[in-house]
């Protein structure tokens, strides 16, 4: 049986628990801690989530954060309580050097990485006039402030990451792909020899500075997929704030997978805050059976994303 056919009616869900773009006061659901960030990766795991998408944050204020040792406190826990395929970020944040974002996952020698595949405008600070009162001093200023973010990923940066990490610690990526122009930076990564087929994209919409949620968009994205890189390649789907389920629903009926998370959004529905990832992966699920397809298993996206596996991971 070929790879295409076996595999045709599983769906890899990806959780993405806590990242870097929400703040403390938006949600108590935002994961902080590192315990709180076990807790939740682990709870998304047993939902159905074959992949954890791990940043960490400093336990007294919530500010994301690139330390090892705070890495190191999650994710031995998460390996013990499931075999979710760990995805750690090397975006960590706009605020942080590469050498910072490179920590982590260098102690840690995961099975898969984000990467940003393409530097850009990374803009947060129309969310900041819909709070009054901030839990943290930082809260307000990281939001407002960002409207002279640029997120840095370089040709440069990206070779670096490859080398520092696939080439160094057998890991592949979740590339992250936040405009048309970030497939055709990727195809050229190929062509120059960096990253080993099939690659496998997640596709990005409605962050301010990338591609904006349009359904359109996304069949245009994948479209472009399809040209550059034929048969080579998997594909998932993430889009922030409300679109994120329409999104993924549009995602899992064309064939790809998907990504939630409360990373993306920090709602289960109109106007309702989400309670936990575990509802958001029990939502996605849900709609994906009822579509008729299947969760795939963790093994199942090791076995089709070609990951080195759990056992030479450092942690």
């Amino acid at each position: 049986m070929s790879d295409a056919k076996k595999f045709q009616n599983k769906v890899i869900i990806t959780c993405a628990v806590t990242g870097s773009i929400h703040t403390p006061t938006m949600s108590d659901a935002l994961p902080i801690t590192p315990d709180e960030i076990a807790t939740s990766a682990i709870e998304a795991a047993n939902a159905g989530a074959a992949i954890l998408h791990l940043h960490a944050r400093d336990p007294k204020d919530g500010r994301p954060s690139a330390d090892p040792k705070l890495f190191m406190e999650f994710l031995p826990r998460i390996g013990e309580a499931t075999d979710a395929v760990v995805n750690i970020t090397t975006g960590g944040s706009v605020k942080m050097t590469v050498e910072e974002r490179l920590a982590p996952p260098m102690v840690a020698s995961p099975e898969m990485c984000s990467l940003n595949m393409g530097t850009m405008n990374f803009a947060l600070y129309p969310m900041a006039s819909r709070y009054k009162n901030w839990k943290h001093d930082w809260e307000e200023s990281y939001l407002v402030n960002s409207d002279d973010n640029i997120f840095r990923n370089t040709f440069r940066d990206i070779e670096r990451i490859y080398k520092t990490l696939g080439e160094g610690h057998g890991t592949k990526f979740e590339h992250e792909c936040y405009d048309v122009g970030h497939l055709y930076n990727l195809a050229h990564c190929l062509d120059r020899g960096l990253f080993k087929p099939p690659v496998f994209l997640q596709l990005i919409f409605g962050i301010l500075g990338g591609i904006g949620p349009d359904v359109e968009n996304l069949m245009f994205m994948k479209k472009t997929a399809d040209k550059l890189f034929g048969d080579q390649y998997r594909w998932s789907v993430l889009a922030a704030g409300r679109f994120q389920m329409p999104f993924a629903t549009q995602a899992a009926m064309m064939g790809g997978h998907v990504r939630v998370g409360l990373e993306d959004s920090l709602f289960i529905g109109r106007g309702k805050l989400a309670d936990s990832n575990a509802q958001q992966v029990t939502k996605i699920r849900t709609i994906i059976e009822e579509l008729g397809y299947e969760a795939a298993t963790p093994n199942e996206a090791r076995e089709m994303l070609g990951l080195k596996g759990r056992d030479l991971v450092k942690f």
